[in-house]
C-alpha cells in the first residue's frame, strides 16, 4: 500500500481560514522501520505532537474549516523547519538517538525531502492559495502545535501558547478573547519564540504577508479526547469572531524579526 504522507480536511474556503498541524500524526512509511528507536519513543512528544490531531480534526469540523495535517512522523523529517534547518532530521532529541538517521546518506536525505517535505510544503501552499482565491483576499493561517509540560527540568505552567513573529493582527485578539478565563496561564511566544526562519509560518505566512499564529497547546490538556474537544470548544469560537475582521484577509507586509 502506497504511503499518504498528508491529509486534507476540506471545508469552506471562502472563510479564508485554514488550520495546519505540521507535527498531527507519527507514522513511519514502509522500509524505515521504527528508525532504529524502541516502540515507546513513539508514544513520545518526539515522534509527534501529542494531542494534535484530535485538536485539528475538532476544530475543522466545528469551524468548517479546511486544515492540512502531515502523516509522517518529525523523526523522519520535520515538516516545521526550513531545508538547511539542523534539526530537519535529527538524530538526537530529548535524550534518544535515532540510530537511523545517523549515518544519513545524502540520497537518502533527498529522498525524504522529494517525498515527504516538499509534498506537504507544495500542499501547504495549494490549500493557502486556493483559501485566497475563495474568499478574494488573503486567508488566515491557524498552526496547531503542542508542547511538554516540563523541558530540561523546566516546568513550563502555561495552558496555551501564542507564538508570532511581528504580524499581531490573530494575537491581539485571540489574546483578549483567552484573557476572559482568569484561569488560563497564556504564554507569549512561549514556550518558543515565533520567530523561526524557514518554518511553515515564515514561508506561508510572514513572507507572503498573510497574517497568522502558532497555537501552542500543553500536551497534558489535549492527550485524551474530553480534553482536545474542550480546547477546540475554547478556540473556534474565537477564531471565527477573529475572522470576521476584513483586515485579517490583506495582505500585508511586517518583516521579520529573523531577517
Amino acid at each position: 500500500m502506497t504511503f499518504e504522507p498528508i491529509e486534507i480536511i476540506l471545508g469552506n474556503y471562502s472563510q479564508g481560514l485554514l488550520l495546519v498541524a505540521d507535527h498531527a500524526m507519527r507514522h513511519l512509511p514502509d522500509g524505515y522501520g521504527r528508525l532504529g528507536l524502541p516502540e515507546h519513543e513513539f508514544d513520545r512528544h518526539i515522534a509527534y505532537d501529542i494531542g494534535v490531531e484530535i485538536v485539528t480534526r475538532h476544530l475543522a469540523a466545528m469551524m468548517n474549516a479546511p486544515a492540512v495535517m502531515a502523516r509522517f512522523s518529525r523523526l523522519l523529517i520535520d515538516p516545521n523547519r526550513g531545508e538547511d534547518d539542523p534539526t530537519l532530521i535529527r538524530q538526537l532529541y530529548d535524550g534518544a538517538v535515532i540510530s537511523g538517521n545517523y549515518p544519513l546518506a545524502s540520497d537518502d536525505r533527498q529522498r525524504r525531502l522529494e517525498h515527504y517535505f516538499r509534498p506537504f510544503r507544495q500542499a501547504v501552499f495549494d490549500e493557502a492559495a486556493a483559501c485566497d482565491k475563495a474568499c478574494g483576499g488573503a486567508c488566515v493561517i491557524i498552526s496547531i502545535h503542542s508542547f511538554t509540560p516540563v523541558m530540561a527540568g523546566r516546568s513550563r505552567p502555561w495552558h496555551i501558547g501564542l507564538l508570532w513573529d511581528k504580524d499581531d493582527r490573530v494575537v491581539k485578539p485571540l489574546f483578549a478573547g483567552l484573557d476572559q478565563d482568569a484561569n488560563l496561564i497564556v504564554g507569549d511566544n512561549e514556550p518558543y519564540d515565533g520567530a523561526l526562519k524557514g518554518d511553515t509560518l515564515h514561508e506561508l505566512g510572514t513572507k507572503p504577508g498573510r497574517a497568522h499564529v502558532l497555537i501552542e497547546i500543553r500536551q497534558d490538556l489535549i492527550a485524551h479526547e474530553a480534553g482536545a474537544l474542550e480546547w477546540a470548544e475554547r478556540l473556534a469560537p474565537l477564531l471565527l469572531d477573529l475572522n470576521r475582521d476584513p483586515d485579517l484577509h490583506t495582505f500585508r507586509q511586517f518583516g521579520s524579526r529573523t531577517d
